[in-house]
């Protein structure tokens, strides 16, 4: 499970947990961000001979191609496997920037490309000791890297600092008001925001021994280390040696609705293009959609032929106390309806937790209970405390981001799934439960 790499594992004081990769989730209860442990996979050379079957894992190999036609993977050792189904589950690389690419050595071991458990455990060390850290990103990953480096900042007196082009902290997702609340947040949690601030170029300071940053508008910041979070390319490696087609539009293997790219051939999780039934074609980097889009690939393998109707959501935590939930298509370009109320204890990430003792919050879900309350726009005054975004297009809501509100995902689902046009969607924020507290 990646979410806990920039979020819970920054937050445990148990640094022998840490090092096994076990955390505490938001309600105390520790878990391991591995799924299941070694022992429940086996070798290849092992799997024939277990009785009721298993999970093979062959490490330190990758496959070059795949000849669809007579289905076999070639290894770059040469190995020839045969199949008979086949999923592409290779995930994503990192985005690196041009000006970090071509800044020399010194500022690579200096920088950070946030995506694995090994890189985890290398910003883990380099911000021990380090006097100020640089992240570049306002997105989801670089806006929860802020807040746990800040936590450590305020520990050991490190600066904190973060860049990124856009007015304000994941400004491509949440509408500008929204934005711009949220960066206050990140500010408090110790944070030196510095919004519409492009790189332009990185060295090394050889006197300082540090990187030196220089942004469009001349000025030029020095750091320890640098994060680079601006976001994920899909690894599509097969496809030119397996005659595999790449959407030009999103990038990724493209899939129909049931995942398949070719005869015998799936493609689960970040590389997938999918054709959602009800938005068109996506492409989805979130856990909750790797889960899900993994095991409806397992299951149309097995002949199910089922379609991916399933919306994936997908969650962001600043810390314990600011959380969201959102599904379909976040995307501040678009027309937003926002509603929001005053929140309470019981509308933080912790209180979730610690209620359904879960923090995955894709499995946390619960049947959805409506109420009438009653919605009121929002305006530049209010304290955002938790809220409803509705994103629209061609007057059907297309996206929602639940803001400090959680569990209520199947409320959204249905929203999306149903497809209506709506002059007015400040009714469907009825449904949402916004002034009412947990004991009522």
């Amino acid at each position: 499970m990646r979410p806990p790499l920039s979020k819970e594992l920054w937050f445990s004081d148990d640094a022998v947990a840490v090092e096994k990769l076990k955390f505490k989730q938001w309600n105390g209860k520790e878990k391991s961000i591995f799924f299941e442990p070694d022992a429940f996979y086996c070798k290849p050379g092992e799997l024939p001979a277990k009785e009721n079957g298993g999970v093979a894992i062959l490490q330190g190999y990758k496959v070059t191609s795949l000849n669809v036609q007579k289905k076999k993977a070639t290894l770059e050792d040469g190995t020839v496997i045969t199949y008979d189904k086949c999923l592409i589950a290779t995930g994503g690389i990192p985005r690196n920037l041009r000006s970090i690419e071509k800044a020399g050595p010194e500022v690579q071991d200096r920088t950070t490309l946030f995506r694995n458990i090994a890189d985890f455990r290398a910003l883990e060390k380099a911000t021990r000791d380090a006097k100020s850290v640089a992240i570049i990103g306002g997105g989801f990953l670089g806006s929860e890297l802020a807040c746990a480096l800040g936590k450590r900042g305020r520990e050991t007196g490190m600066k904190v600092m973060q860049f990124f082009p856009e007015s304000g902290n994941m400004g491509r997702v949440l509408p500008d008001y929204l934005s711009k609340w949220t960066t206050e947040k990140v500010s408090n949690e110790g944070v030196q925001v510095c919004p519409d601030r492009l790189l332009k170029s990185v060295s090394f300071d050889s006197d300082a021994q540090q990187v030196a940053l220089t942004f469009d508008n001349k000025d030029t910041v020095h750091a320890d280390h640098v994060v680079v979070a601006v976001g994920l390319e899909p690894n599509v490696d097969l496809a030119a040696s397996s005659g595999l087609e790449v959407d030009d539009q999103f990038g990724g293997y493209r899939v129909n609705a049931e995942l398949e790219a070719r005869r015998d051939v799936w493609v689960a999780g970040d590389a997938s293009c999918f054709y959602d039934i009800k938005l068109g074609r996506r492409r989805v980097e979130h856990h909750d959609h790797a889960v899900v889009s993994g095991r409806l690939a397992g299951e149309n393998m097995t002949g199910a032929a089922k379609p991916y109707w399933h919306q994936s959501m997908f969650w962001s935590d600043l810390g314990p106390d600011v959380g969201y939930e959102a599904i379909g298509v976040v995307d501040s370009s678009l027309p937003t309806f926002g509603v929001f109320a005053k929140a309470t204890e019981q509308d933080t990430p912790k209180a979730v937790v610690e209620a359904t003792g879960e923090g995955i919050r894709s499995e946390t879900e619960e049947a959805p209970v409506a109420t009438i309350p009653t919605p009121a726009a929002p305006s530049a005054s209010e304290d955002y405390g938790k809220g409803v975004v509705f994103y629209m297009k061609d007057k059907i809501v297309v996206g929602m981001v639940m803001w400090n509100i959680f569990n209520k995902m199947p409320v959204a689902r249905k929203i999306i799934k149903d497809g209506k046009e709506y002059e007015d969607v400040s009714e469907l924020a009825k449904l949402f439960n916004l002034h009412q507290s947990k004991e009522s």
